[in-house]
């Protein structure tokens, strides 16, 4: 593997997860792919930034967002300190690159009776698929925690006696989220369904498939999208729109930032910040239909 040296320090030395080491080595390839084929080079040592911005303008002409581009250009960046902090090149051809424009994308959360009307009063038939999409929908919005977090949930990170579940996040970072006495019964449910399939029933990880293989971020995706189609009209319906509505919905009932941080799994608050721009809608909503000196 051409790339090993410097997959292994991400993985080990920097702790990044398995999906984001993954996502590297595809856009190392993608660029050496590019370099091969318009230039006849086959290394990335000893190549100039008119290539790599070649690359860049080859990758907007596909079609692919910018936000996309630059996180492929990054991923060329780090690499490339990489291969100055091992001594393998002198200079990093992209020390003056400046990031492609992105436009702030606004992230609309689902609203409590849009989450309600999926929870409370949509039809689940009794079989393994659908409490499976029922505990996702649960998980999702009582934790907060981010698609590939659910993804690689083992029972091992299930305490239903003390409530409570470990959650692996970036860099390998555990945290641990309390649990609803409601989601707890739906893991039963679940768990009841998953044992009755004697082929997948051994399976370390919580949520499978059908065959017993480990779900994948395609499945979960439309299991999200296809409920919460029904419900509402948004635009983007993902499940990080509903991570997005845990967060908002505890900041308007009164969650302490740092609390809902903890719980989010960020490292600062300014990642967390991000969500408050709902609650001081709703707070603005209130303090105008409150104040005595409010035009109504």
């Amino acid at each position: 593997m051409i790339f090993k040296p410097f997959l292994d320090y991400l993985l080990l030395e920097k702790k990044y997860s398995k999906l984001t080491v993954k996502a590297y080595e595809a856009d190392l390839s993608n660029f050496l792919f590019f370099l091969e084929e318009t230039y006849d080079v086959h290394s990335l040592e000893g190549v100039n930034y008119a290539q790599i911005r070649s690359w860049i303008v080859s990758l907007v002409e596909q079609g692919i967002a910018n936000r996309s581009v630059n996180r492929k250009v990054s991923a060329l960046n780090t690499y490339y300190k990489f291969l100055i902090k091992v001594g393998d090149v002198q200079e990093n051809p992209l020390v003056k690159h400046k990031a492609l424009k992105t436009s702030k994308d606004i992230q609309v959360p689902f609203s409590e009776k849009e989450v309600g009307l999926v929870l409370d009063t949509m039809d689940f038939a009794d079989d393994f698929e659908s409490w499976r999409s029922k505990l996702m929908i649960e998980l999702f919005y009582a934790t907060g925690i981010r698609r590939i977090e659910l993804i690689e949930l083992k029972l091992s990170d299930l305490d239903v006696s003390n409530k409570m579940l470990k959650v692996l996040g970036k860099r390998n970072k555990e945290r641990y989220v309390p649990l609803l006495s409601n989601v707890i019964e739906t893991i039963k449910s679940y768990l009841d369904k998953r044992n009755e399939l004697e082929h997948i029933k051994d399976s370390a990880y919580l949520f499978l498939t059908k065959k017993g293989v480990k779900i994948y971020e395609t499945l979960v995706y439309r299991t999200i999208n296809e409920y919460f189609s029904r419900a509402s009209t948004k635009v983007k319906k993902s499940p990080h729109i509903l991570r997005h509505s845990f967060a908002t919905h505890l900041l308007n009932q009164g969650a302490d930032l740092n609390a809902v941080k903890e719980l989010l799994g960020h490292s600062s608050l300014a990642a967390t910040q991000v969500y408050t721009h709902n609650s001081i809608a709703e707070l603005k909503k209130v303090y105008l239909n409150a104040h005595p000196r409010s035009k109504k």
